[in-house]
């Protein structure tokens, strides 16, 4: 009973951890791509919408991957154990 309960706060806990960790990673890909859009030299100055599109792929392929890692990391963590 008391394993089953630590079991689920901690499925709970990595829900958690891998949806604020794909928030934040999704904001940064997303940041970070219309920044380079806006910025780097030798390209027009303006977010047009293949900037917003492909700013926004970049952002979930972020998310993915950074929830996938998590993901990983807590089931390498749970065989250790």
């Amino acid at each position: 009973m008391i394993e089953q309960q630590k079991r689920q706060d901690s499925d709970q806990a990595l829900k958690i951890r891998r949806r604020r960790a794909g928030i934040a990673a999704f904001l940064v890909g997303l940041v970070a791509t219309l920044a380079f859009f806006a910025f780097f030299p030798g390209l027009p100055h303006v977010i047009d919408w293949g900037a917003i599109l492909l700013s926004l792929a970049v952002g979930g392929l972020a998310q993915w991957g950074c929830q996938s890692s998590v993901t990983r990391k807590a089931k390498e963590k749970a065989e250790r154990m």
